[in-house]
């Protein structure tokens, strides 16, 4: 079974520099809240995508595919999987925190509660574009860059317990944002 990360979890041991600097911030804004009396709120998202995205595994597949349609190099076996939010989802979850914090520092997970394989998001941009005839080679590694963590799995429960729901599943919120990267490309 999955083991769920909630906003308590620890020892906090990153395993890439992206991880251990977000950890270090969180340091910071925490100790600002201890010495200077702040109020602060601290959101960590599951893997965002949707309007003006510019970067993530759907908008590297899509010009992958712009550049040779008819090959698909795709990082690590495409077993990962993440959970995946839109946008909008996350704009109303911050909204909601904002209204109902009482504490003077308090941690939110946003996520949605199902879960998108890379192979899945392969399928998702190949069909958004229209392509059959394109090879996948997937990597025999588990992982798609060191650092990566390939199953990601982390609870949101904190925030639901204040009334928000996520609009989008993690497939839905795939499909829009690769609607917005064709779109942003096309215009």
């Amino acid at each position: 079974k999955d083991k769920l990360l909630n906003e308590d979890f620890g020892p906090l041991l990153p395993v890439s520099f992206y991880g251990a600097s977000k950890l270090c911030a969180e340091a910071y804004i925490a100790s600002f809240c201890g010495m200077k009396d702040f109020k602060a709120y601290i959101f960590r998202f599951a893997n965002v995508v949707g309007y003006r995205q510019t970067h993530g595994v759907a908008y590297d597949f899509y010009y992958k595919l712009k550049h040779d349609n008819t090959t698909l190099e795709v990082l690590g076996d495409g077993y990962q999987s993440k959970s995946y939010i839109d946008v909008d989802d996350i704009y109303k979850a911050i909204q909601l925190a904002l209204n109902k914090q009482t504490k003077s520092i308090d941690v939110y997970n946003i996520g949605s509660n199902d879960y998108v394989t890379v192979r899945d998001i392969a399928k998702i941009v190949l069909n958004a574009l229209g392509l059959n005839d394109v090879v996948v080679k997937y990597g025999e590694d588990s992982f798609g860059w060191v650092g990566d963590v390939p199953v990601v799995r982390f609870s949101s429960e904190k925030i639901r317990t204040l009334g928000w729901e996520n609009k989008y599943t993690s497939h839905q919120a795939i499909e829009r944002a690769i609607h917005f990267i064709i779109n942003d490309d096309n215009n």
